[in-house]
């Protein structure tokens, strides 16, 4: 037996709702409809006129404030290599491997928001191999703490990103 508080779907065909009517007389309904336009218009020439304002600002070049020069890419990004090298070949039994895993986390953050705004380094070698070794040993670490090893697997590709990242730097990509 169903329950009486479950809708169930009926064959009837629902009635037709009548429309409701206004109260106004014509005339009053008329001044609605005016007084509606004139406000609806006064909204757009406002709206028009906020934008003519504004549109010239949002169209303002903005300078990076990041600007980085190219030694100073290529000097951070080889302390990052080192700092990766380092933290991923220590012990899971060392006692500074919390403060380590901490420091390269902090360091990976400020220079993955350094250079990840710079567009001329975007397409480069080097970038895109560090940045996807970072993403590898910072996703590691978030997942399974600062003591879990990396798994041997992970740590070559890591490896031979970072490699392959200091030769493109060498070469000036």
């Amino acid at each position: 037996m169903a329950s009486p508080t479950l809708i169930t779907p009926t064959t009837s065909t629902p009635k037709p709702r009548t429309p409701i009517r206004s109260k106004l007389t014509p005339n009053a309904a008329a001044t609605t409809i005016n007084a509606t336009t004139t406000l609806s218009t006064r909204r757009r020439d406002f709206l028009s006129l906020v934008a003519g304002f504004v549109s010239p600002v949002l169209l303002l070049q903005v300078t990076p404030a990041w600007a980085a020069s190219e030694e100073e890419y290529v000097k951070e990004t080889v302390d990052v290599i080192n700092k990766v090298r380092t933290t991923i070949t220590m012990d899971k039994n060392d006692p500074d491997i919390d403060s380590a895993v901490a420091n390269l986390r902090e360091t990976s953050n400020y220079w993955v928001a350094k250079y990840r705004r710079e567009k001329a380094l975007l397409g480069r070698a080097s970038f895109r191999d560090i940045y996807s070794a970072l993403n590898a040993v910072s996703g590691h670490y978030i997942s399974f703490g600062p003591t879990a090893p990396i798994p041997a697997k992970r740590k070559q590709r890591i490896l031979e990103e970072m490699d392959t990242a200091e030769k493109s730097l060498a070469r000036g990509r």
